[in-house]
């Protein structure tokens, strides 16, 4: 059962949930961007709109003082002729005009005409500019009013020039006349039409009738366009050249005059553009990460989904097999207890039979159904984690290499054997019995699943795991392991057969062989041995299954002891604690049968009382471990706690290397298996007594 295809009615809400966070996130940004964006376009154009303001209103002032100048100056020189005695058109009228004109630095040349429009003088050769461009006419003017021409040029001069009329009152010999100053057009746009503020800007000087009299970098400026850029004073138009402008205008009210001052928007947005584009750009980058983020965020969400799915597929599988595990833990503690009062009376029955009698014969048989009894026991607490089992440090390859050889010699035709042992010197710490009964199990459940030949292949290597994974029926914490590896061609394993995978008695075979238990056995090893087991299995392509046994760094153990013969006791005291009345009976009896002095508790209370109230009465404890109220393993802490420090011989049907720590940390002396025989009770004493 492959969990990643599990189907939840959750899946779609999780996975748009981060899409439509990220996307309300983004329209957020995008939205006070666009405000900012907007308040920044604003604010570039009122600060230009001011600019242009201040600056137009300056152009103007300056074009207003620069005609009102040249108008006293004309005033003035027709005060001046009217007040001669000389003839108006004498030397001293062309010199008078000569002199007034270098007094006037916007002028360039002087005429005087008479009433009758002739010309009377002038402070150059140059002709008399057309009478008929001046606005207002000039037979319209009073006395002291001006007038201005339309742009025109000298033949000895590229350059445009306005002229402006003034009306003089009668001169002496004449009833009236014009004074007309040439003003090079240049000269009406002051300090502008010498250093633009943009290369962009534009300014043009307007008559009242439309007429341009001067203008810079306006190129084709109409005058309906410059009547527009009045009527819209400070507004945006659309020149026809194709561009939008920001205009702004101011008149000059005595001489009829418009200015005209005009940028690109173009370029009076070109930073507000820039400030648009990187703001795009940083959005559009912003878009790309947020979805990328959000898709990694969302596979790992489904990938977290899909592993807690796993999970709990593997704790509900996991809690079935230790329900099962705790109940066969109980049946078989009872039955340990009931064999070993048969194992004890038995042993006690045969000592007193005659050598070779039909009763000896008898209690021969009765003991070795007890010693089958004893081993069924130990495989059904090996899947429950409860089989007494002894706790070394051992190397793993020469275990699995074991059962290879002696799987050679029984293998079934077609049946192929490949073998890859990758972990020289591996080691592991507990039974190498137990590992030796999972490898065969799992070779044996291999080969029947490939009545027909195939290969089998078993693997072993080291892994490291870095990050915790949940496996088919385990979950593996990161750790350094050894992974052993059996995999067969058979037909595989259906889910349904998955689910109960490792049950005890539960089997998938057809045919009435076995206990049911193999399986089963294999899982209670990989679980003391605190590992964990991943089943990889498809219907019709075989299956694999793969043991995680956590590696041992520690040092092989040295050479056994030759043992000895132990002698039987001097009357020794010894203070023994079982909850089975008959076991407390038979220990009694058997105790007493090895020349020691047993003194019997049914509860360990009372024991922990008699032996705290007279320390030195015993020599030593026989406790043992699965009591109610107080265990073994507890009594043996209470003692070293009131500092009684006799040596304390635990006994029990639960043991391996879970058990041996436990009775480690209790300060317990010795660890034996039930049922006890009557030797191993008595070398163990001799030892430490």
């Amino acid at each position: 059962m492959n969990p990643l295809n599990s189907d939840t009615s959750s899946r779609p809400l999780a996975a748009w949930l981060p899409w439509l966070f990220a996307l309300a996130l983004w329209l957020l940004l995008v939205a006070v961007t666009a405000l900012s964006l907007w308040q920044l376009h604003r604010t570039a154009l009122d600060s230009q709109r001011r600019e242009m303001a201040l600056l137009s209103l300056a152009l103007t002032d300056e074009l207003d003082r620069g005609l009102r100048g040249a108008e006293e100056g004309l005033q003035a020189l027709g005060t001046e002729l009217g007040s001669r005695q000389s003839p108006a058109t004498g030397g001293d009228t062309v010199q008078a005009l000569r002199t007034r004109e270098a007094l006037m630095p916007m002028v360039s040349a002087l005429w005087l005409l008479g009433h009758d429009r002739a010309l009377i003088a002038s402070s150059e050769a140059s002709p008399v500019p057309d009478l008929q461009t001046f606005v207002p006419r000039l037979e319209t003017l009073a006395p002291g009013a001006t007038a201005l021409s339309r742009p025109f040029a000298q033949a000895d001069s590229p350059n445009k020039l306005v002229a402006l009329a003034f009306r003089v009152g009668a001169l002496r010999e004449h009833p009236g006349g014009w004074i007309i100053a040439a003003i090079p057009a240049n000269n009406l746009l002051g300090a502008f039409g010498v250093a633009l503020p943009a290369s962009d800007a534009r300014m043009a000087i307007f008559r009242r009738d439309g007429e341009r009299l001067a203008a810079v970098n306006v190129g084709h400026l109409s005058a309906d366009e410059a009547a527009q850029a009045k009527r819209h004073r400070a507004g945006i138009l659309r020149f026809s050249d194709g561009t939008d402008n920001l205009v702004d205008s101011h008149r000059v009210p005595r001489y009829g005059l418009d200015v005209v001052l005009s940028r690109e928007l173009g370029a009076v947005l070109e930073g507000w553009r820039g400030a648009l584009k990187l703001s795009v750009g940083a959005l559009a980058f912003l878009l790309v990460t947020m979805a990328v983020a959000v898709h990694i965020v969302t596979r790992s969400e489904l990938q977290r989904m899909a592993a807690q799915q796993a999970l709990q597929v593997q704790l509900g599988r996991t809690s079935r097999l230790e329900a099962l595990g705790a109940l066969a833990g109980g049946v078989s503690h009872d039955f340990n207890n009931v064999l070993a009062g048969i194992v004890g009376y038995g042993e006690m029955a045969q000592d007193a039979a005659p050598v070779g009698s039909a009763q000896a014969r008898h209690l021969d048989k009765v003991l070795q159904a007890a010693q089958r009894g004893k081993l069924l026991i130990e495989r059904i607490l090996s899947f429950s984690r409860g089989g007494a089992r002894a706790s070394t440090v051992f190397e793993l390859e020469p275990v699995v290499e074991e059962v290879l050889t002696l799987l050679t010699a029984s293998l079934r035709p077609g049946v192929v054997l490949e073998r890859v042992l990758g972990a020289p010197g591996a080691r592991l710490r507990g039974d190498a019995t137990q590992v030796f009964e999972a490898v065969m199990n799992l070779c044996t459940n291999a080969m029947q699943a490939m009545p027909e030949g195939g290969m089998l292949s078993v693997q072993l290597e080291r892994r490291r795991v870095s990050t915790p994974q949940v496996l088919s029926h385990s979950p593996l914490p990161v750790g350094e392991y050894l992974a052993l590896s059996v995999s067969d061609q058979g037909d595989g394993i259906t889910p349904d057969v998955m689910e109960h995978l490792f049950e005890p008695f539960f089997s998938a075979r057809t045919t009435q062989t076995g206990t049911g238990l193999g399986l089963a056995v294999v899982f209670g090893v990989v679980a003391e041995f605190g590992g964990a087991i991943d089943v990889d299995s498809r219907p019709g392509e075989g299956a694999r299954f793969t043991l995680y046994l956590p590696e041992c760094t520690d040092a092989l153990p040295g050479a056994a002891e030759t043992v000895t013969v132990v002698p039987e006791g001097a009357g020794q005291r010894l203070l023994v604690v079982d909850d089975e009345p008959a076991l407390l009976a038979m220990a009694e009896e058997l105790l007493s049968g090895l020349g020691y002095e047993p003194v019997c508790f049914a509860d360990a209370r009372d024991a922990l009382q008699a032996i705290t109230e007279a320390p030195d009465r015993f020599a030593a404890v026989v406790t043992d471990e699965m009591m109610p109220g107080l265990s073994g393993t507890a009594l043996a802490s209470a003692l070293r706690e009131q500092a009684v420090h006799l040596p304390v011989v635990l006994v029990s049907g639960y043991g391996g290397a879970l058990l041996a720590r436990r009775a480690s940390d209790a300060g317990v002396t010795r660890v034996l298996m039930k049922p006890l025989r009557r030797d191993e009770l008595a070398h163990t004493l001799g030892e430490l007594l």
